[in-house]
């Protein structure tokens, strides 16, 4: 049976952990950020993990993670 190809777009937006978790950056960091609240700003630093459903869906992108 022929290698799995990687979903390359999949990739570059997401990180699988060690345990099977799914992290993502925080939506909406490119511009106008000066305007933000400090909490806001340090919120938007973080990763934040998908749920299961997705995380499960996104595992069939990324067959060697």
């Amino acid at each position: 049976m022929p290698k799995m190809k990687t979903q390359k777009s999949v990739s570059k937006r997401i990180k699988m952990t060690k345990t099977g978790k799914a992290l993502k950056r925080a939506a909406g960091q490119g511009h106008f950020n000066a305007r933000e609240a400090g909490v806001t700003s340090m919120n938007k630093r973080r990763d934040l993990s998908l749920a299961k459903a997705a995380a499960k869906s996104i595992k069939k992108f990324l067959p060697y993670n």
